[in-house]
């Protein structure tokens, strides 16, 4: 939803400093390595040890990065199908890290349902952006849903920021804000798989029109 109706205006905001970054020779690319590194590093060091404050304010920085490449590859050559296969798989990548991390926090606590509850966060989230690239490869679109990346990113990242704020520990927070990705996750899953089913439904009807005419 955020990628949607939010998407545009940031990136708009963002074109100037794509246009100085392109001068300075700076390539989309490593934008998008620079900022997977940083988000995984962050997170492997920082949420297994229960920093959540900290590991929050260097993962959101380092997000944003996910923002600059795109402004970068427009204000430059427009990118290339090799940076677009990147920048999906690194943002894979950051996911898992930041979800594992957590799920790794809780393993190390001994907190079962927890650590269940961000295991499932971290597979609900690969399939939602599986079943869009499926849908795509075979010419069709899957990109509704009530939980797409930036929903996630931001639902956890609430959570565990408010979760290690210094000297204002908000309780459960973290639990409520997993078990809501987790049902936001689930429902965006049957969102997608149904529009998949629609559009191959009236594919098939125009299809099997075109053969009687």
């Amino acid at each position: 939803m955020l990628n949607i109706h939010g998407r545009a205006a940031i990136s708009r905001a963002m074109t100037p400093l794509g246009s100085r970054l392109v001068r300075a020779g700076v390539t989309p690319d490593a934008v998008t390595v620079v900022g997977t590194i940083g988000v995984v590093t962050s997170a492997v060091v920082f949420f297994p040890r229960g920093w959540f404050f900290a590991g929050t304010l260097l993962i959101w920085a380092f997000v944003m990065l996910d923002l600059v490449d795109g402004a970068v590859a427009r204000a430059g050559s427009g990118g290339s199908v090799f940076g677009a296969v990147l920048d999906s798989s690194c943002d894979r990548i950051a996911d898992a890290a930041v979800f594992g991390s957590v799920a790794w926090y809780y393993a190390r606590a001994g907190q079962k349902w927890m650590l269940l509850a961000a295991l499932l966060c971290l597979v609900l989230g690969s399939l939602t952006s599986y079943i869009r690239a499926r849908a795509e490869a075979a010419g069709l679109s899957a990109t509704v849903g009530i939980a797409e990346r930036a929903e996630r990113l931001i639902l956890v990242l609430v959570g565990t920021g408010l979760t290690g704020f210094p000297g204002y520990h908000v309780p459960y927070v973290l639990a409520v804000a997993l078990w809501l990705l987790v049902a936001a996750s689930t429902i965006t899953v049957g969102q997608r798989f149904a529009t998949v089913w629609r559009q191959s439904r009236a594919r098939s009807d125009r299809a099997a029109q075109a053969a009687e005419v």
